[in-house]
């Protein structure tokens, strides 16, 4: 529910920037404002409750995983799938009852929400007249108010153009001050004007052609102390009849809608039988339409009623196309010639027009209606699907909150609703079958949760970074050195010696022992910057021995043959890519000097092999960083840029580092 409610709240944030623009400035009362948002509520729910469920059943299993209690229900002997039994025999139920709702409830919110939002937009915008500039809200007026007055709501310094009778029958209004009201039914504004002028041409049918001629023409000035003046304005807000949505596809169900379809199907099959027989009238072959025709091939029926049936309509005799357009001559054939392909262009065009007109718009209503047939069955199903994403994808990665699984489910839901936006207008413009358009999200996102539920039921590490290292590592054929055992870590830290047998003062050995594991590893490292001596560098490591602390970080770093082997598999590497790198540039070189065409081939594939060798070197690289832990990741950063853009400088200068870092490791002895 809280998910729920988290989905509802950010689709309506959406819904409102979205329709922002038709809802402000028009002075909507507030119980109106409600019932629009209480609709679009309900009309987000088909959105919300996948997206709900699915960052749900993210939280409650990655909350298991995270807290180890989905290992202890596994090594207890109960499945994954066991444990989301109960979950999916409540997701089937709120699957069925989405389908319910969808089927019933959506027709009326669907109807009641499109009704109000249409009203909402066809109402005028609320009458608020700036200072200082031209106002043209309002049909065939523009006024302009130089100041108002807040208290008595006079406006001072008026001028308004009045255009209601044509831009030639323009008349101006200028007055010092006027009064501005609205009429009881808010569908006429009373504009009371003091002390002005009114200009306006006189009315003749020869204003247009003396304007054009630059002749005068004359015009009317009228000076008056008071004069109202009545313009129509619109500002009620009014509904619209909710039966004028009765007939579209928004307000069936799904036996309203299969109706529907079967009667708007029966309609285009009436259309195509009528336009075949036009087409079959309007032949480029016009003579066999001529009642001599028609009268020739009866009386040929009627001589061959003992033929079979087969050849009864046929003609015994054939016209020879050829012999008749040699009996024409020039003039005459290109005269019919034309004529025919006048009337083919006639004929194409009414035949264009019959498929873009009635029978298009029922084309376009059977495919909405189907749409939304379709509609009421995927939203069901994608709740079920949404389910089986988010249970095993959270017990793979095992976090729960509102932190990882929120960014997954947005991701996941981003991927869906593009999915779903485009099965959808494929299927709307006709290039999709409809069941295809609307069920493209189901597939692509079904074969997922199987593969999800399979990898999460047997423990796969999907999202081991470790597991992807070794596999690209097998595909660049890349043999990192073996580094430390287990076994020979345990016997580096049993050399390390026991805190009563080093030679230290009490005092010393007591504040060491006050410093936290994290200070006493930072000793180990760095005791030279703390001017320590190496007896505190071995009386820390001992003390770390004692807690039990992990100290597997400081053994690593005393396996230099490890890391000697990486600078050699570097070097190694090096020789090839930087090879490969000379040859790039040469070919860059050769191309840009010769422009061939031919050539110009071959500089972008030894590029794509330069990228490919590229990797080795650099594996071997950040490999020996973390070993040698030297390196910051903004100097890795530079490092990985200077070798891709010129390796043997790049190669230079990280071989240099790479041996004073090799130096600098310090393998700790204990005598």
């Amino acid at each position: 529910m809280m998910t729920f409610g988290i989905c509802l709240f950010i689709l309506l944030m959406q819904f409102l920037w979205r329709y922002i623009e038709d809802l402000v400035g028009k002075g909507l009362d507030n119980m109106v404002l409600a019932e629009l948002f209480m609709y679009a509520v309900l009309n987000l729910i088909p959105m919300a409750l996948p997206l709900s469920l699915l960052l749900a059943s993210l939280m409650a299993f990655g909350n298991l995983g995270e807290s180890m209690e989905l290992l202890a229900i596994k090594a207890s002997g109960v499945s994954l799938l066991k444990t989301m039994r109960p979950l999916i025999i409540l997701v089937v139920f709120i699957s069925v009852g989405a389908f319910f709702f969808q089927n019933e409830a959506m027709p009326r919110i669907q109807v009641k929400f499109n009704s109000l939002m249409i009203s909402i937009r066809k109402k005028s915008p609320e009458l608020d007249i700036p200072e200082g500039s031209f106002y043209s809200g309002i049909t065939n007026y523009s006024l302009y108010v130089k100041k108002k007055d807040p208290v008595t709501r006079m406006l001072k310094g008026v001028m308004i153009y009045d255009t209601s009778e044509g831009f030639d029958n323009m008349s101006v209004f200028v007055c010092d001050s006027g009064l501005m009201s609205v009429s009881d039914d808010k569908t006429f504004l009373l504009l009371n004007l003091y002390s002005g002028q009114r200009f306006a041409n006189f009315r003749q049918s020869g204003l247009s052609d003396a304007r054009r001629n630059n002749q005068f023409v004359p015009y009317s000035r009228e000076n008056f102390k008071e004069k109202k003046i009545i313009i129509p304005f619109d500002s009620g807000f009014e509904r619209m009849d909710e039966s004028n949505l009765g007939s579209t596809q928004i307000s069936k169900n799904i036996e309203q809608l299969a109706h529907s379809i079967d009667s708007l199907s029966l309609r285009l099959d009436t259309l195509n039988i009528y336009d075949r027989q036009i087409i079959g009238k309007n032949t480029y072959l016009t003579y066999r339409n001529t009642e001599s025709y028609i009268k020739y091939k009866d009386e040929e029926a009627q001589k061959n009623k003992s033929v079979s049936a087969t050849n009864a309509t046929q003609i015994p005799t054939k016209i020879d196309f050829d012999s008749l357009l040699a009996s024409y001559k020039v003039d005459e054939l290109s005269g019919y010639v034309s004529v025919a392909a006048n009337e083919a262009d006639n004929n194409r065009y009414s035949n264009s027009m019959m498929e873009t007109g009635q029978k298009a718009s029922l084309q376009k209503s059977i495919r909405m209606h189907q749409i939304e047939w379709y509609q009421k069955f995927v939203l069901s199903f994608t709740c079920i699907i949404f389910f089986f994403i988010g249970a095993p994808l959270g017990a793979i990665i095992r976090k729960g909150g509102l932190g990882m699984p929120v960014v997954v489910s947005v991701l996941l839901f981003i991927v869906y609703y593009i999915i779903n936006n485009i099965g959808l207008k494929m299927a709307r413009d006709g290039y999709w079958e409809i069941w295809q358009g609307m069920w493209l999200s189901s597939f692509a996102l079904f074969p997922l949760g199987l593969f999800l539920t399979y990898k999460a039921t047997n423990d796969s590490t999907l999202f081991n970074p470790e597991a992807y290292g070794k596999f690209f590592n097998k595909i660049l054929f890349i043999k990192t050195p073996p580094k430390l055992t287990d076994e020979q870590k345990e016997q580096m830290i049993q050399k390390i010696p026991s805190l009563s047998s080093l030679n230290l003062e009490p005092e010393v050995i007591h504040s060491l022992k006050s410093m936290d594991s994290d200070k006493l590893r930072n000793i180990v490292d760095n005791y030279k910057e703390f001017n320590y001596d190496k007896s505190m560098q071995i009386a820390a490591l001992s003390i770390l021995k004692e807690r039990g602390a992990d100290i597997s970080d400081i053994t690593n770093k005393q396996d230099r043959k490890s890391t000697e082997r990486l600078m050699e598999l570097f070097d190694k590497s090096s020789l090839l890519t930087g090879g490969c790198y000379l040859v790039l540039i040469t070919l860059y070189i050769i191309d840009y000097f010769t422009s061939s065409a031919l050539f110009g081939k071959f500089p972008n594939k030894v590029l794509i092999l330069y990228i490919i060798l590229y990797i080795r070197p650099l594996i071997f690289y950040f490999a020996f960083c973390e070993q040698a832990e030297k390196k910051t990741k903004g100097y890795q950063a530079f490092i990985v840029t200077l070798l891709f853009a010129c390796y043997p400088l790049g190669y230079y200068q990280v071989k240099k580092k790479m041996k004073e870092d090799l130096e600098n490791i310090e393998i700790i002895s204990y005598e």
